[in-house]
């Protein structure tokens, strides 16, 4: 198979080409020439046996073809359960059970083994930037931490994520290094997509990228959704519906990807935060980025979503997207009034992105709507112990793993939003 850009501008790339590169060279997004359909009603006993049967298609012409199954053991080595919620149909599929406690972990654990195995022996170093709006870079650093061949620069807003998370974005040393930017997610996002596009920095510099944009991000996270559709589906019979907490929009992909490709999913809805860039579009404005607004939610603190290119490249047009995906802006209130509830109510405690989803089943319920719906969980609620702790009252338990990272010291450098300044700290990496 083959893989295009979302902008049209370049001919069709093979997968390996296309992994690497990360962005386009017409500055869109790769997507694959089409999403095949397979049999994933059907359950496979592990998720990374799923995993590969999703990918296997995307990789039938890639060198890597051989090595997937080894690739998605490695990447898909902790669960994504699928537990009952209080309530007739109610679930949360947990994402946050890897070593940075993010959904994010599974696909960043995959693609820093694709890009390893498809590294040329003695070739310079590759430099993996990142922007991360709080758990991206942090799932980036820990999957390639101390990994031959690759250092990365990790962008993160200053003062806009959790300070734990921050920690986490810090902690690592070695090969990786991150940067504080006075400024917003978007900031960070577009200094990275420029510093891809330069081609004469690329050619001095071996550069990649490891944020959603990446095909090495999409389609791996896409076996999660599969793989809790078809066990719900073969235990009820009934197609399970998504609540995606999103911001960039990588994640909210991902389960279309794995929808398109044949399993058994109904519909799905869109959580997000006060940066409602998302909900107006789909509610019938035209699209307009908005400056990003600070919220408890911050890893979805963004304003001018990257992956709406991919969305609307698999749309006839903007009307058939918007009969197909809704979305729902949830503020800063409510997620503090759904953290404090979801014990009670819900059975669990929710990290503030969770609690949108929580939310916005909370409103379909009230709406009369009976289907089942899994709200997706994308971080463990311990990295937000700041929020969540004063509103359930009492302490929220570590996992190891995240235990392991607070435990080492963090150190950052200051970053001006500039290009040439993030030009200089690569070249000079």
């Amino acid at each position: 198979m083959q893989f295009v850009s979302t902008r049209g501008g370049v001919a069709p790339t093979p997968f390996d080409t296309a992994l690497v590169a990360g962005l386009a060279p017409d500055g869109g997004l790769y997507v694959p020439e089409e999403l095949p359909r397979i049999d994933l009603a059907t359950p496979r006993a592990t998720l990374p046996a799923t995993a590969e049967a999703v990918l296997a298609p995307y990789l039938a012409a890639s060198t890597l073809r051989t090595q997937l199954p080894a690739l998605c053991a490695e990447a898909f080595a902790f669960d994504a359960p699928l537990r009952p919620l209080r309530g007739a149909g109610d679930h949360v599929l947990e994402l946050f059970h890897g070593p940075t406690a993010a959904f994010k972990d599974y696909a960043a654990r995959f693609l820093a083994a694709a890009l390893g195995a498809l590294r040329v022996p003695d070739a310079p170093d590759t430099t993996i930037v990142v922007a991360t709006s709080g758990d991206t870079g942090a799932a980036v650093a820990a999957a390639f931490h101390r990994r031959p061949g690759f250092r990365v620069a990790i962008l993160y807003p200053e003062g806009k994520v959790s300070p734990r998370q921050a920690h986490g974005l810090e902690c690592w040393g070695d090969n990786v290094q991150a940067y504080r930017v006075a400024g917003s997610f978007d900031d960070c996002q577009r200094l990275v997509k420029q510093a891809l596009s330069y081609t004469d920095l690329r050619a001095r510099r071996p550069l990649g990228s490891a944020n959603s944009i990446s095909l090495g991000r999409l389609l791996p996270q896409a076996a999660y959704y599969a793989h809790a559709a078809a066990a719900h589906f073969a235990r009820s019979g009934r197609a399970l519906h998504f609540i995606v907490p999103t911001g960039n929009l990588g994640n909210a992909c991902a389960a279309l990807v794995a929808q398109r490709m044949g399993a058994p999913i109904g519909g799905l809805h869109l959580a997000c935060n006060a940066n409602d860039t998302l909900p107006r579009f789909l509610d019938g404005a035209g699209y307009a980025p908005q400056p990003t607004r600070a919220t408890l939610a911050n890893a979805m603190d963004v304003g001018a979503p990257s992956n709406i290119e991919r969305l609307r490249h698999w749309f006839a047009d903007d009307d058939q997207l918007r009969r197909t995906l809704q979305a729902t802006s949830v503020d800063d209130a409510t997620i503090r009034e759904v953290i404090a509830t979801a014990p009670a109510r819900h059975g669990i405690v929710a990290c503030p992105h969770t609690a949108t989803g929580l939310e916005v089943l909370q409103r379909l319920r009230g709406s009369g709507d009976t289907r089942d719906w899994a709200i997706v969980a994308t971080a463990h609620p311990a990295k937000f112990d700041s929020i969540v702790e004063p509103l359930v009252g009492h302490a929220v338990a570590v996992p190891d793993a995240l235990a392991a990272c607070l435990a080492r010291p963090a150190q950052s450098r200051p970053l001006a939003i500039d290009d040439a300044a993030l030009r200089e700290v690569l070249l000079a990496g």
